[in-house]
């Protein structure tokens, strides 16, 4: 019997909140999950219980009979479901910064404890002990990471160049400028968002200006040291979690969703499914400007999992070198061969 490690303590504590949030939510009749625009029956939310449950079992039992593969192979599949159930938290983030939150809530609470399981789970599955020794030292990502890099940045420049018209009064998709802060302020938007809109800032590219300077920062040595301009911090070393737990967390909900959107959008466009023009005059504006949104998502979320990657694999820590007179393990040093007699003729 092994004793509960303190990485599965938070773990066992994500099991409980995230069984007592589906068993509440499943016993009051509130939906977790969607099916598309409409909410999914009450009932599905007796899964998000099942795979917390499961959870909690695996980790006990892994507490009483010590590390199985089958073990492993349960809490990454459970991290795999945690993952599809929280990816859309982003959008969640997004449109609660606007005033409104469509998904309710629970829903809400359902995805941010969907990826705080997955994070939880994938650092219990890990098997392989840090590297402890020196800091690498700081150095650019290959150029295919940077050619990589430099796609993501511009798949937001269609995104961009929309919400740079409408903030300064144009007309996209056949909407003006003044007809999008209209709708915002119909919609319930926070009174920072609506100033900045009226100052001809769309604070959604100013969270895309975010995006690309942490991608950037992935690929590129000053995101492991911190540069001059940072003041009290230059010259420090960048902490590791630092830029990655943001661009995990932002792979792991704009990669699904763009997928997913674009996948929509293809039907759409196809007339498989139907698009609603909801606040624009026909379907095809309303597609237009959902491709220039969504489209970005994807590329940028795939390119953000490429740097992260990159950084995590430059920024690991050297091993220490072994010093000269400890023989490897497992090896006995060998006495040195006294060179043999030269025998002269006499």
């Amino acid at each position: 019997m092994t004793r509960i490690t303190a990485l599965s303590r938070p773990l066992l504590a994500w099991a409980a909140a995230h069984s007592a949030l589906g068993t509440g939510c499943a016993l009051a009749g509130v939906p977790l999950f969607g099916l598309g625009p409409h909410p999914a029956p009450a009932a599905w939310n007796w899964a998000a219980v099942a795979v917390a449950a499961l959870v909690a079992a695996v980790l006990l039992a892994r507490h009483r009979y010590g590390e199985r593969p089958a073990f492993r192979r349960t809490l990454i599949a459970a991290a795999a479901l945690c993952l599809a159930s929280g990816f859309s938290l982003l959008m969640d983030v997004l449109m609660l910064l606007t005033g409104s939150l469509p998904a309710g809530p629970a829903a809400a609470a359902h995805h941010a404890l969907g990826l705080t399981g997955a994070v939880l789970l994938a650092i219990n599955t890990r098997t392989r002990k840090p590297t402890s020794g020196t800091p690498a030292p700081p150095a650019a990502a290959s150029p295919r990471v940077h050619l990589v890099a430099l796609v993501g940045a511009a798949a937001f420049l269609p995104y961009a160049t929309m919400k740079t018209v409408w903030a300064f009064g144009g007309t996209f998709a056949g909407v003006s400028g003044a007809e999008v802060l209209e709708v915002s302020r119909r919609n319930g938007a926070s009174g920072v968002w609506l100033a900045l809109e009226g100052w001809g800032l769309d604070p959604t590219v100013l969270f895309a200006l975010v995006g690309v300077f942490l991608l950037f920062g992935l690929v590129r040595p000053w995101g492991q040291v911190f540069p001059r301009w940072t003041v009290f911090l230059a010259g420090r070393r960048v902490p590791r979690w630092l830029p990655l737990a943001p661009a995990v967390l932002g792979a792991a909900t704009l990669v699904p969703y763009g997928l997913l959107g674009s996948g929509y959008l293809i039907l759409a466009g196809l007339g498989v499914l139907d698009l609603p023009p909801g606040d624009f005059r026909t379907g095809e504006d309303a597609l237009l400007v959902s491709w220039a949104g969504l489209g970005a998502f994807a590329p940028y979320g795939l390119a953000l999992a490429v740097a992260a990657h990159s950084y995590w694999r430059r920024t690991r820590p050297l091993a220490p070198a072994r010093p000269a007179s400890v023989p490897a393990p497992g090896l006995t040093p060998r006495r040195p061969v006294p060179p043999a007699p030269i025998r002269t003729r006499r």
